[in-house]
Parts: C-alpha cells; structure tokens; sequence
C-alpha cells in the first residue's frame, strides 16, 4: 500500500510539473524543475509520514515558487 502511495505521489507530482510548461525562458524552465524536484522531494518526505499525496502537492508548490524566483533573477 505505502509503494502504490509513493508511486502515485510521483506520477502526481510529474503531471503538476507539466502544467507549469505553458511559458519558455528561464524562468518558466526554472519554475518547472522547481516544482517537479518539490513534488518529488515531498512525496518521499510524505510518504514517511503517510501522506505522499499532500507532501508531493506541497512540495510542487514550494519548488515550482523557489524556481520561478530564481529564474526572475537570470
């Protein structure tokens, strides 16, 4: 049950990262990998604590702001 939660978390967290590739340049790529390594970095950490699912959405969000800021700076 845990692995087909951490499978689920990922896929999630692949599928938010794509809806981020609507813009080009730097900071719509850096927002994308942003988001996808939260997202992947959160369904790990919440699959430790038994919510992959949120961890992964809160962890896409986190990723996909700190991206887009770094971006904004190139």
């Amino acid at each position: 049950m845990r692995k087909s939660n951490l499978v689920i978390g990922i896929l999630l967290a692949v599928s938010l990262s794509g809806c981020a590739s609507l813009g080009t340049g730097p900071q719509a790529t850096d927002a994308e990998g942003g988001a996808l390594l939260g997202a992947l970095a959160g369904a790990v950490i919440g699959n430790q604590t038994g919510s992959p699912l949120a961890g992964a959405a809160i962890g896409a969000g986190i990723g996909g702001l700190a991206g887009n800021a770094v971006g904004s700076k190139r």
